[in-house]
C-alpha cells in the first residue's frame, strides 16, 4: 500500500563517483523514461549532499526522465553495470528477464556487475556459465535481515536480500547494521546499505583502473 522505487542517494552518490572520475554514465530502467522514486529517500531526512547536487543539477535529471530501456542494453557497448538500491529492484527487476540477460552477459564478457543495499537481489535468478546461480560460492553482501527490520518492512518485502543471497549459495558477509561494507569477488561487487552506495562505486572504478 506505500510507494516504491531506487534510493535517491544510491544513485546520486554514485552517479558523482562516476562523472567525476571521467567516466561516461547511461541510465537505464525496465520500462525507459522516469523510474519511479521511493519519495522516502527524498524526504528531508534522507538528504545528503550528492542528493542535493543531483536535485541541482540539470543534465542528471534531464538524463533520469529519460532513462533507456533495459531491453535495449547491451553489455558490449559498456565497461560496467551498476544497480542502485531502494526496494523496488525487489518487485521490478529480480525477475526481470532483461536485467537477468545483461547481467550474465556482463559476467561473460569479464566486465564487473556492482550493486548495493536491495539491488544485489538482481543477481538471485543470474546463472553463471555452467548453469548454476552467479553468487554460489562467491562473496556477497547486501541490505541485512536487521536492517530490513529496522526500517519495518520485514513482513512486507517479497524478499529478504540477506536470505536470498544465501539460498543461492552465496558467501554472505555483513558489518554492523547501517556501516558501510563492500565485498568485491572478482567480477561481482556488492554494497550492504545506503552509507555503502558511494564506497561500491569507488571499488567499480578501481576494479576498472586496475585493468
Amino acid at each position: 500500500g506505500e510507494k516504491t522505487g531506487f534510493w535517491l542517494e544510491e544513485l546520486a552518490a554514485p552517479y558523482y563517483v562516476f562523472k567525476d572520475a571521467g567516466a561516461d554514465v547511461t541510465l537505464a530502467s525496465p520500462n525507459g523514461g522516469q523510474p519511479p522514486l521511493d519519495p522516502k529517500s527524498d524526504a528531508d531526512d534522507s538528504q545528503t549532499d550528492e542528493t542535493r547536487r543531483f536535485k541541482q543539477d540539470d543534465e542528471a535529471n534531464a538524463a533520469l526522465a529519460a532513462t533507456h530501456r533495459l531491453s535495449d542494453m547491451y553489455a558490449g557497448d559498456f565497461d560496467a553495470v551498476f544497480y542502485p538500491g531502494g526496494h523496488g529492484p525487489l518487485w521490478d527487476l529480480v525477475n526481470d528477464q532483461d536485467s537477468i540477460k545483461l547481467i550474465e552477459n556482463f559476467i561473460a564478457q569479464g566486465k564487473p556487475v556492482a550493486s548495493v543495499c536491495h539491488a544485489p537481489i538482481v543477481l538471485i535468478n543470474a546463472k553463471n556459465s555452467l548453469g548454476e546461480p552467479l553468487v554460489k560460492g562467491r562473496q556477497v553482501t547486501g541490505f541485512t535481515n536487521g536492517e530490513e527490520d529496522a526500517v519495518g518492512l520485514t513482513d512486507i518485502v517479497p524478499h529478504l536480500v540477506e536470505d536470498a543471497l544465501q539460498q543461492c549459495g552465496g558467501i554472505y558477509s555483513k558489518a554492523d547494521d547501517f556501516t558501510p561494507y563492500v565485498r568485491e569477488d572478482g567480477q561481482l561487487i556488492t554494497g550492504q546499505n545506503p552509507p555503502s552506495s558511494a564506497a561500491t562505486a569507488e571499488a567499480l572504478m578501481a576494479w576498472l583502473a586496475a585493468r
